[in-house]
Formats: structure tokens, sequence, C-alpha cells
């Protein structure tokens, strides 16, 4: 789960850099945080049975989290001051604890930098610092104490990730706010965001004055209450000191840290990681399945139209009373192999003239019989040429999303290159399919040959001579296939040869010879078209959408919903 998480957070940032409506950006930078805290939280687990214990200060800008980090240390370790967002990186405190035992952080930091606290600048936001403090806090156990930049300013989208980090670290939580900052938006939008991790928490109010107590802690219940569905945590109310500044922690809460940090259940993690996936997975993967939408749409509207395009090909040409010509070129091989001594007049002019046996005029002519002179070609290209104007018209209709208006893009972009490789395996298809002419034509003579009658009636008429003329003529690219289905010596013959005895096989086999083209054209010629039209949204760029398949999502989606111990969640 982890590498889908980091996966999907990794997408998310790409496509934050792409031009996004205003709605479409804040959504997705939502997303965005939740999954960087997924993230380090998962990171987090791996972690937790070497890991010592960390202690986390987080609020808004000018609560004084720096001042009640000294405080609880019972030191000066905290840079403080009184300029707004003067802590910008992620600062750990080592208590009672030695730097080697933190060792393992620099790696769950990644791709922050430890480096001393003396040398973090302002403008460089992917470093924290780490160092042991000198004396020790009866306010804390051993611990790491974390003091954390702001997460409400406006600059904070720039080191929110260090935030995010360090949150995911922490096993208790220390929420500071002031009577100013307590009812902010962001402060109950990130203990929102952060319920499913079960950090006990201990709230502090800093700022206060006597008589504001009372009703500010009443509001942050009903706040509380209103967002988090988990028992109102303890508050420690930090009156104003006018004196020092510095806020002081009362006597009755000075061991509140002790008590909280019992209430961690470390053995939890998985439970934990699983309830953050599964309270933000619809809303993280909503853009991963509006793509999916689009996409399968996209399939079934290039299914449509082939689907349509393979009718238009049966009607305009297979199924054509005037058009259809293949089975006319099986009556012309038909005609080539009834060569007899009666026509031999005939014929021995043309070879004469051609030098020529047969089988190699017909070589010949099969090298001249180029497919753009079949009218099954025109109809080939025309039924392309209106897929492809067909699916532009759709995609225009179909402007609510990016990654439409990138399809249409790359369709228009392709169009040349679709239609070069169309012509080439059309072409192919076409030499490919004369194989079954052939055969057709060889059943056909087999069959005459049952009928010696028939076939010496075919062999003594003048009509057979002319047609076999008309044939060789075509073999020798003289004329077109339309031009010899409409020669009249082979109109003669064809209704000779249909009005015989081998009349219904001459059916059969133009029934046959149609189901064997269809079949060949739709696996030769439009499904490879229909895979490369299928295969269009691979080509869009990634850097505009989430490019995470169905199939990704799907064995995402089966490892979240296992228990820890393998049982799936009903």
């Amino acid at each position: 789960m982890l590498e889908f998480i980091t996966l999907l957070r990794q997408r998310y940032q790409i496509v934050l850099n792409s031009n996004l409506n205003s709605n479409e950006m804040q959504n997705y930078q939502h997303s965005f945080e939740q999954l960087t805290l997924a993230e380090a939280f998962f990171r987090k687990g791996q972690l937790v049975k070497t890991s010592p214990l960390h202690i986390v200060i987080i609020g808004p800008t000018q609560v004084g989290k720096s001042s009640l980090t000294n405080a609880f240390l019972q030191s000066q370790n905290a840079g403080v001051s009184p300029l707004a967002g003067y802590t910008v990186h992620p600062q750990g405190f080592c208590h009672n604890l030695d730097l080697f035992d933190c060792k393992d952080l620099a790696d769950y930091f990644i791709p922050f930098v430890q480096i001393s606290s003396e040398n973090l600048r302002k403008n460089c936001f992917n470093n924290y610092s780490l160092e042991k403090t000198e004396n020790a806090s009866h306010f804390l156990p051993p611990a790491i104490f974390w003091d954390t930049p702001d997460f409400d300013s406006i600059d904070s989208t720039d080191y929110r990730e260090g935030v995010l980090k360090t949150i995911a670290l922490a096993d208790v939580i220390i929420l500071v706010v002031s009577k100013e900052k307590y009812a902010d938006q962001t402060v109950w939008d990130t203990l929102k965001i952060i319920e499913p991790l079960r950090q006990p928490t201990l709230i502090c109010v800093n700022k206060l004055n006597e008589d504001s107590e009372a009703i500010i802690l009443e509001s942050l219940k009903e706040k509380w209450h209103d967002y988090r569905r988990d028992i109102f945590p303890e508050i420690i109310s930090l009156l104003y000191q006018q004196t020092t500044k510095s806020p002081e922690i009362p006597e009755s809460k000075q061991h509140i840290l002790f008590e909280l940090t019992k209430k961690v259940q470390r053995e939890k993690q998985k439970q934990h990681e699983q309830k953050l996936v599964q309270t933000h997975w619809q809303e993280w993967t909503k853009p991963l399945r509006v793509e999916h939408e689009i996409y399968s749409a996209w399939q079934t509207l290039v299914d449509d139209v082939m689907g349509q395009t393979l009718k238009n090909y049966e009607h305009d040409y297979l199924n054509h009373p005037y058009h259809y010509e293949t089975f006319q070129q099986a009556i012309a091989e038909l005609l080539l192999l009834l060569e007899i001594p009666g026509v031999a007049k005939v014929m021995m002019t043309t070879r004469k003239v051609l030098l020529y046996p047969l089988k190699l005029v017909r070589r010949l002519g099969k090298s001249r019989n180029h497919p753009q002179r079949s009218h099954e070609m025109t109809v080939l290209t025309s039924a392309l040429n209106h897929t492809l104007t067909e699916l532009a018209h759709e995609l225009l209709d179909k402007n609510t999303h990016s990654m439409w208006r990138e399809l249409s893009e790359q369709l228009r972009k392709n169009r040349a290159a679709i239609l070069n490789e169309f012509q080439h395996e059309t072409e192919n298809y076409h030499q490919n399919f004369q194989q079954n002419v052939e055969r057709a034509a060889q059943g056909l003579y087999s069959k005459l040959e049952e009928q010696p009658l028939v076939l010496n009636t075919l062999r003594a008429t003048r009509i057979t001579a002319d047609a076999v003329v008309v044939a060789l003529t075509l073999y020798t690219g003289g004329i077109g296939l339309h031009d010899l289905a409409i020669a009249p010596a082979m109109l003669m013959l064809t209704n000779l040869l249909t009005e015989s005895v081998i009349g219904s096989y001459m059916k059969k086999i133009e029934t046959d010879l149609k189901a064997q083209q269809l079949a060949a054209v739709k696996l030769q010629v439009f499904t490879p078209l229909a895979q490369r039209l299928h295969a269009l949204p691979q080509h869009l760029k990634t850097k505009t959408h989430f490019a995470i398949s169905p199939e990704q999502l799907a064995i995402a989606e089966t490892k979240f919903n296992e228990k820890p111990h393998g049982l799936r969640l009903l």
C-alpha cells in the first residue's frame, strides 16, 4: 500500500503543476497534503519497533509554539521571535536520549536532509534539525520533542511537507492555539485530517486571560465535537504572563505528558494506517476514477464507431448488388482454368504478344492489379475517413475534461500516421485474400468437372472464349474488376453458370467468399485500426493527468481491504 500511496502522491504533485482551474487546484492540493501525511505515517510504521517516543507541537502562526517548546524542555533550545513564520523547519530535541537512538530518522525524512539548527536557512525548506538537550526536564519522559512551523500562513505551503511529515511521526500531539486563533478553520481542518492517526492529544490555549478562559474552553469543546468523533482531550490553559512573556505550565498539569504517553498504542499502527486510508480513499482516487470512466467511454466510443464502420463496409461492398466484385474475380480465375484446345486460336494470339505461359501471365497480372483499382479499396478508405471524422466530432462534444481535449489533439496529430498504416494493412489484406479467391475458383472448377456436360458446353461456346480474353486483359492490367463485371461476355457467361446445375453451388461459393472476406477484413484491417485507436489514451501527456491504470487501482484496493492478519473486511 505504501508503494501505491507514494505513486499517487507523486502523480498529484505532477498534475498540480499543470493548468488546473481554481476548484481543481484546491481539491487536488488538499488530497496531496493528505497523501503526504499518509505516506509519512506508513513510513513511521516501519520505525515503530525501534524509534524513540515522539512528541510534536503543532499550531497556527504566532501562538507561541516555540516558547512552549522551551517551557516543556526547560531550556532555550528553540528559537523564539515576535515575527510571524519565524520557524520554517521541523526542529527536534532529543530529551534524555542519545542522538544515536535517532539514526533511523534520516531514512524517514527523505528527501529532507538533517543539518544543525545553526545552518537552517529561511529559503531552503527541505531540511530539519536534530540536537540533544543538555538538561533534563521534569515535564517530559525520554522522547524527541519537535517544534514545527505553522500551517496557516500564506507562505506555509512552502514548508507544509515538513510539518506533515513531523505530525505523522508523532506519538503524542500538542496543539497550541491562542484566544485569537483557536477558531481558525485551518486548525480544525488539520485536526480533522489527523483524526484517523489516533494520536493522544493535548490542547494548550496560550495567551489567555481569566475573563475569557471559560468561554473559550467551552467553545473549544463544541468545535471539537463538530469535527472529531473521539473524546475531547486534556486542556492546559496558559494565562498571559505580563512580565516574562513566556508560558508557565500549571503545577497541576506538569505530569500530563507522562500520562498521555501511557495512551500511545504503537501495536495498533496497522489498524490506524488502514483507517487513515479508508477515511480518505474515495476522495484520493476520485480523479483516477474519472479518468478511468473517460478511458472506458473512449473504448466504447471506438467500438461503436468501428462496429458501424464494419456494417457500412458490408452494406456498401459485400452486400451491394453492383459493387461487389470479388466473386467476379473468382470467375476470372475460373476462366483461366478453362483453357482448352477449342479456344486455342484466341489464346494463342494473346500468348504470342505476351511471350509468357499462362501462369506467368497471371503472376504478371497480379503484380499490376493494384488494390487502388478495386472498388473495395475505395470503400475501405472511405470507411476509415468516416471513422476518424465521426470520432473527431464526438470528441468535440465531450469538452468537459482535459483528457477529452487531449484525446482530440492526439487523434488530430495521429491522423496521417493512421491513414498510412491503414493503407499498408489494406494492401496486405488484398494481396493475402487472393489465395481465397483462387481457392473459390478451384472449387468451382472441381464442381464443373463433376458435370462434364456443362464443362464441355462452356468450352464449346464462343462466349467463354471472349470472356477468357477479357479475363486475360484484366490480369495484364488492361481493365479493372468493375469493367470485368459489366463486360457483355462476362455477363452472359455468369448467367449461363447461374442457370446451370451448379447454380446453387455458385451461390454457396459466393456466400462463403463473402463470409471469409468479412472475417479477413475484420481481422487484418479493422482490428489493428481499433487497437490503435483504443491505445490513443496511452500517448496522452503524463504531466496533465494521473495515468494510473484501473488494474493498479484494483490491486491497491485489494490490499487496503485486507485486515493486517489477512482476513478481508466485510
